[in-house]
């Protein structure tokens, strides 16, 4: 009784140290917007305003690069979405030989540095007369983002009953329409979550963007030259926003969801 009761607070004061190392940061940055203070920073509190989020709206620089940003995300998603879906399939209908090679190869981009990702991308379109710009920079994301959807895609896929698709098939169903009526629909729920982390790498990503940007200034480059320069409590502001945005969609998906299972 007592080694459970010294094992129930333990685990305990896991979570909450967990907890505080995982979302301290955020609240401080958060706080950080609200500080009189010209620098991100708490301490010392020099008093309470709003401020630095009239000059967030004001800083066109920093709406272009997160213009930027999304409009690099939205076009990752739609390469590395179809493009990992394809290649989760193709992986789990061969064989185990040929299966483990294929996924060695496939995997690999996700385990090369950033920074070689995005060198060799520049080098190999330099040669070819295409310079930096949104062009690369959505080649060089997609290099290693479609890894996490294949992956993704792959982990659903191993709970699919193929018995449904063979059902389909001796009913007169045509291969489109059984992966139309049947196997999409399975997966959508991988699809929706790997194209909400096609979003999330390709709007952090710094290493790679960096080599490939050309003139453009995607938000991570943005931040870094204003690191540089001189960082304001705006870009907290900013983050915050964005985290705030990212909480209500996460809680709306939820609500919806369980909403559909009722």
């Amino acid at each position: 009784m007592r080694a459970d009761r010294i094992f129930h607070v333990m685990f305990v004061l896991y979570l909450v140290v967990f907890a505080a190392y995982l979302f301290a940061p955020l609240i401080i940055m958060g706080a950080a917007s609200f500080n009189e203070s010209r620098f991100p920073t708490v301490i010392p509190w020099q008093g309470t305003t709003t401020d630095w989020f009239r000059a967030m709206w004001a800083d066109a620089a920093m709406w272009q690069s997160l213009w930027t940003s999304v409009l690099v995300a939205v076009c990752v998603v739609l390469i590395v979405v179809p493009v990992g879906t394809a290649a989760a399939l193709v992986l789990t209908s061969l064989h185990a030989r040929a299966r483990s090679f294929a996924y060695a190869v496939m995997v690999s981009p996700l385990l090369t540095p950033g920074v070689v990702i995005g060198i060799s991308t520049l080098i190999l379109w330099r040669q070819m007369g295409v310079g930096g710009g949104v062009f690369l920079i959505v080649l060089a994301q997609s290099t290693f983002i479609i890894c996490y959807v294949m992956l993704m895609v792959m982990a659903r896929l191993q709970r699919f009953d193929r018995t449904q698709e063979e059902a389909a098939l001796g009913l007169g169903a045509s291969r489109t329409m059984v992966f139309r009526r049947v196997t999409l629909p399975f997966l959508r729920p991988a699809l929706i979550a790997s194209a909400g982390l096609a979003v999330l790498q390709s709007i952090e990503n710094y290493n790679t963007t960096l080599f490939v940007r050309g003139f453009e200034t995607p938000l991570t480059v943005f931040i870094a030259t204003k690191v540089r320069t001189g960082l304001t409590p705006a870009v907290n502001a900013l983050a915050l926003v964005i985290i705030v945005a990212t909480v209500i969609g996460a809680i709306a998906y939820e609500i919806a969801r369980r909403r559909r299972a009722a």
